[in-house]
């Protein structure tokens, strides 16, 4: 029965880091296809936020589940409470550098770090950003996260 649970656990576990590695890809291949276009879908700020959101929750029942579970190791405990702990504390990285963000002035953003990769998605009138936008992200993401310039993907839409 216990190694049952834990197999149960692990595949559940495997199957939601698979279904949001494939959003993570799907929605970056989208918005690299309308690269150069204007992206003009109004709640798509708040739909990302909703499904990433949704998704994170998951993630972190699976790990309570893990933890809260007496068939669990003490390997598997620990192991999951690390994941949980790296995962808040992804959480509250794009939590920080999206209210940095907006408060330069910008409508809108969604901020991805994965380390060692951040991210932006960036709400704009013209679907454009200036050297000095640019620039004031860049500084903000790197000061926040330490993240090497060319791991900084930014993304303007409209």
């Amino acid at each position: 029965m216990k190694k049952k649970t834990k197999i149960f656990i692990l595949v559940g576990m495997v199957l939601l880091l698979g279904v949001t590695g494939y959003l993570n890809i799907a929605l970056n291949n989208r918005i690299k296809q309308t690269s150069g276009q204007s992206v003009t879908t109004a709640n798509y700020f708040s739909t990302y936020r909703e499904d990433r959101q949704s998704t994170r929750d998951q993630e972190l029942l699976y790990y309570d589940a893990i933890i809260t579970s007496e068939s669990s190791s003490s390997e598997a405990i620990s192991n999951a409470e690390a994941k949980k702990l790296a995962l808040v504390s992804q959480m509250e990285s794009e939590l920080v550098i999206e209210g940095l963000i907006k408060a330069k002035g910008f409508e809108d953003c969604i901020v991805t770090n994965v380390n060692p990769n951040v991210k932006i998605v960036v709400k704009c009138a013209q679907a454009t950003l200036t050297a000095n936008e640019v620039a004031q992200i860049v500084s903000i993401v790197k000061e926040q996260t330490k993240a090497d310039i060319d791991n900084i993907q930014i993304t303007p839409v409209e």
